[in-house]
């Protein structure tokens, strides 16, 4: 085993064991000395690999991904309705990924939009307001869709429910 392939299996070797690993043990598994692991681990985080390196051994850091739920949201609302209709998804722990709409000749249309704050948002209307643009929804009499990311079901239903009495979501 050469260097190179030596340092993917010390990184395989962390992520499985998801404990820290001694040098002495790593080294002993991979018939190297303990120094050349230390420099190992020198040139892997050099290169961008996060490793640490405790009092109990070496080990990387443990990486939480977050569960969230994504869903599409159909709309329909006039311009003057927009900055209520994204408020809502926001306020609730929303995060309006993109806008959707179904253009006749087009097809499907998506714009990004990555709106998860209030200043998001403010931001988002100052850019429309100043360029005189139209919103997406213009082009279909102001039906559309949103792919929202939320983090549970309750944050949903908080959302449509809100939207549902604003008259805003679609059934």
């Amino acid at each position: 085993m050469d260097a190179k392939e030596r340092r993917i299996e010390l990184v395989r070797m962390l992520k499985e064991a998801g404990v820290p690993l001694t040098g002495t043990y790593l080294a002993k598994e991979l018939k190297v000395s303990r120094q050349v692991i230390v420099g190992d681990f020198a040139i892997l985080r050099a290169s961008g690999t996060a490793v640490y390196a405790t009092p109990q051994g070496y080990m990387l850091p443990k990486v939480e991904i977050p569960k969230t739920i994504k869903v599409t949201l159909a709309c329909k609302h006039e311009r003057e309705n927009m900055e209520d209709e994204l408020a809502i998804i926001i306020d609730n722990g929303g995060k309006v990924l993109d806008v959707i709409v179904e253009h006749p000749v087009y097809g499907e249309l998506t714009a990004n939009l990555m709106l998860s704050s209030r200043r998001d948002l403010s931001e988002f209307l100052r850019k429309l307001d100043e360029s005189q643009a139209e919103q997406l929804a213009s082009i279909t009499a102001g039906v559309h869709m949103h792919t929202v990311e939320v983090s549970d079901d309750e944050t949903l239903s908080r959302i449509k429910d809100e939207l549902k009495i604003k008259g805003i979501l679609l059934k």
